[in-house]
């Protein structure tokens, strides 16, 4: 047939090699296509035999890496023929397992993927029979091909035949049970997609690899790449379609009943199911990140596997073990093997825990407080703890001496324990005592015992007494005393005032020649080292008893005569003094802090400026007398702002007053010559008839009594005024001239 009409295979490399007995190399030998060997057709490393007559090497189509290529002797053609097997692994190169056999011509043969080899051994030239070449069309496809589900797959296919030579047909077949079925044709370089249910899902390039496209867990069989080349004969080889289907994360279900410790049988901890996977997954059990291996009455594991009606694979897996007691914190999860093309895969389910029931073997009880050491009115609660599960049940009581038998009575407490914790409430002194708690196991029906001390600390009796004889007078001597009683030692601190400085610490606070500035309270303050917020205070009075002190806001006061003017004298003293004038007026008189204030009203005469005014304070310890001189106060030459009676000095007006008079004066003249004007005009249009006499009446009638009068007033343009003056020629005085009328009768 034409040549023009083949699609022929990738081209060859002829390589032919003798053996050197010397060194066991290679050695090309006379032919037109050793040439062209270049680094294509070098030796590969990683070759093994198991004997000289063995080549192995490495396939990277091969599942996992395991593939090898095993060279077969033919005893009729002495030939040696490469084929893929899976499970070697490599060694030796194909330099060392040829310099094993005593004479060899070997060929080699490589397509466009590497590791596709074919080997044949002889005597004499290509293309002769005799000499020991093949004379049949030699097939090689991969053993297997993956792929994950919904993917293409592709499967390659090459072939080998006599240089020279041409294939007639290339058919891709697959094998249900037993017959084939064809699925895709090359026939003389005409391509032909034969009736399966590949249709529309399969492809074949110019090498002959046929690609499955959206590949399903049906395309899982074996597929036969057929080689035609007429006289040649006939080729072909399998290739092996795996599908992989990734399974939905584990679902991992713990025992909801709980596991009891202490039982003979296994129970089941948890059950683990992986679905939609294909081929089926392998489960295994991991306890705390360790893998847990079945053992003799200790784990079992039991797995179950199912095919679905889609195809693909649910597997369960269900872990029964004995556990024990420090088993009660453990965690459990599952964890699936699968297959994918390329490798294994792994995928862990979440990590549980399993409800473990065991005996109580210990109860505590503890003093819940918000600080170690408890004080009156700190919170407390007591809470009572078991070590089992279910915990036992909780009962309190408070365990005191009997003073006549010497034995220990429990008084059970009242009130509810919720999960093993009673309340106490706000704490007093009286709840300091020894407490017991009772665990009852209702599973063994065992009743466990705990005791606790609980001590409140307290302050309380706290007093404060003054040694000196009331009253305390200006220049004795005080002493006060703080007593006070607790659960531990005390200590004392003095200050004055709630936020005055400290005095000293002690029970005792000295106060030598007291004057009346100490007058004021006294705060003795109590605390218990060792106790946060534990505190108590208590404060008292002390009055100091002196004559009258007397002061006034100014001994000289600014004053004119006749005004009214205000004084102020403050007398401080105890006991409290009464506070006369030597002037006559109106007196005001108020207690502020153990002071007297009284207020003086007076008018101003000239007797009063030439003798002023005293203040007398006075008590039982004495009487003080202040003079209050009143001076004459200068009239300013400057205008200024009469001041309210009682004030010396008038407040001046800030600057910025004054510009605002000034703005308003003139809007008012500006005003009022815009008025003169509009008046003047309408005169002049006769719109306004003004008589001689300077008054025109408008008369209505009597019944109406509605009279409106409009007056403008000018103090600042008498011109603009004498637009509205009469016409008489009678001049009013210039002191008139400020108002004119304009009486309108209607």
């Amino acid at each position: 047939m034409p040549g023009e009409q083949l699609v022929r295979p990738p081209p060859l490399l002829h390589l032919a090699c003798t053996h050197l007995a010397s060194g066991g190399n290679l050695k090309p030998t006379a032919g037109t296509q050793a040439k062209d060997r270049g680094s294509e057709g070098a030796p590969r490393g990683g070759h093994r035999a198991q004997h000289p007559t063995a080549l192995e090497a490495r396939s990277p189509q091969a599942r996992r890496g395991k593939a090898a290529w095993r060279c077969e002797h033919c005893r009729e053609r002495r030939l040696l023929i490469c084929r893929e097997l899976v499970g070697a692994a490599p060694s030796q190169t194909l330099e060392e397992i040829i310099s094993g056999a005593r004479s060899l011509e070997c060929a080699i043969v490589l397509h466009r993927r590497p590791a596709e080899q074919t080997c044949q051994r002889g005597h004499g030239n290509p293309g002769n029979p005799d000499t020991g070449y093949a004379s049949k069309v030699e097939v090689s496809t991969p053993s297997v091909v993956e792929v994950d589900l919904g993917h293409t797959a592709m499967l390659p296919c090459s072939f080998f035949i006599l240089p020279d030579s041409n294939i007639t047909y290339v058919y891709w077949s697959y094998i249900p049970r037993s017959s084939r079925t064809k699925v895709y044709s090359w026939v003389q370089g005409k391509v032909f997609v034969d009736d399966s249910p590949y249709v529309g899902r399969v492809s074949m390039d110019d090498t002959f690899t046929l690609a499955i496209t959206q590949t399903t867990l049906q395309d899982a069989r074996v597929f036969v790449c057929q080689v035609g080349a007429g006289s040649l004969g006939v080729g072909e080889n399998r290739t092996e379609l795996r599908v992989y289907k990734a399974p939905e994360p584990p679902e991992i279900h713990a025992n909801e009943a709980g596991i009891s410790v202490g039982t003979r049988e296994s129970q089941e901890i948890a059950e683990c199911v992986v679905r939609n996977s294909f081929p089926g997954p392998n489960i295994t059990w991991l306890k705390d990140g360790h893998r847990l291996h079945p053992e003799d009455d200790k784990v079992k594991i039991m797995d179950t596997r199912t095919q679905e009606a889609s195809g693909l694979f649910t597997a369960r897996s269900r872990l029964l073990a004995h556990v024990p007691r420090q088993d009660r914190h453990a965690y459990f999860q599952c964890q699936a093997h699968y297959l994918l093309a390329g490798g294994d895969r792994q995928a862990q389910s979440p990590k549980v825990q399993v409800h473990i029931f065991y005996p109580t073997e210990n109860v505590s009880l503890a003093i819940d407080a918000p600080r170690p050491q408890v004080k009156e009115g700190d919170h407390v609660a007591l809470r009572c703890q078991g070590d089992g599960n279910p915990p036992p049940e909780y009962s309190f009581f408070r365990v005191q001496n009997n003073t006549a038998t010497g034995e220990e009575e429990e008084q059970e407490l009242s009130g509810k324990a919720d999960k093993g914790v009673l309340s106490l409430g706000k704490v007093h002194k009286e709840n300091t005592g020894h407490y017991r708690c009772k665990g009852l196991d209702l599973d063994t029906m065992e009743t466990l015992t705990a005791d606790a001390e609980l001590v409140v600390n307290y302050i309380e009796g706290l007093k404060v007494t003054k040694e000196s004889p009331e009253p305390v007078l200006e220049g004795h001597n005080l002493t006060l005393t703080c007593e006070a009683r607790g659960s531990r030692p005390l200590a004392f601190h003095w200050h004055k005032d709630k936020k005055g400085k400290a005095l000293g610490s002690g029970q005792q606070l000295q106060l030598s020649n007291i004057m009346r500035e100490a007058a004021g309270n006294y705060i003795c303050e109590v605390t218990m080292p060792g106790v946060q917020g534990l505190s108590r205070n208590k404060q008292v009075l002390v009055v100091v008893y002196g004559k009258p002190q007397v002061s006034v806001e100014k001994p000289g006061v600014p004053v004119q005569e006749n005004e009214l003017v205000t004084l102020t004298c403050t007398a401080l003293a105890q006991p409290e003094p009464s506070i006369t004038w030597s002037a006559n007026g109106t007196v005001q008189n108020r207690t502020e802090n153990y002071s007297v204030v009284s207020n003086l009203t007076v008018q101003v005469t000239s007797k009063l400026m030439r003798s002023g005014i005293n203040c007398t304070a006075t008590n039982y310890l004495g009487v003080v007398t202040h003079h209050v001189h009143l001076e004459r106060r200068m009239t300013p030459t400057t205008p200024t702002t009469t001041a309210p009676a009682g004030n010396a000095t008038a407040e001046q007006k800030p600057q910025e007053s004054k510009g605002v008079i000034i703005v308003a004066v003139i809007v008012c003249i500006l005003v009022l010559a815009v008025l003169g004007a509009v008046l003047y005009f309408l005169h002049k249009k006769g719109k306004i008839p003004c008589g001689r006499t300077g008054k025109q009446d408008i008369t209505k009638p009597d019944a109406r009594k509605d009279e409106v009068v409009v007056e403008v007033k000018s103090d600042k343009l008498p011109e603009e005024a004498g637009l509205l003056q009469a016409t008489n020629g009678d001049q009013k005085p210039a002191g008139d001239q400020g108002e004119k009328y304009i009486d309108l009768r209607h």
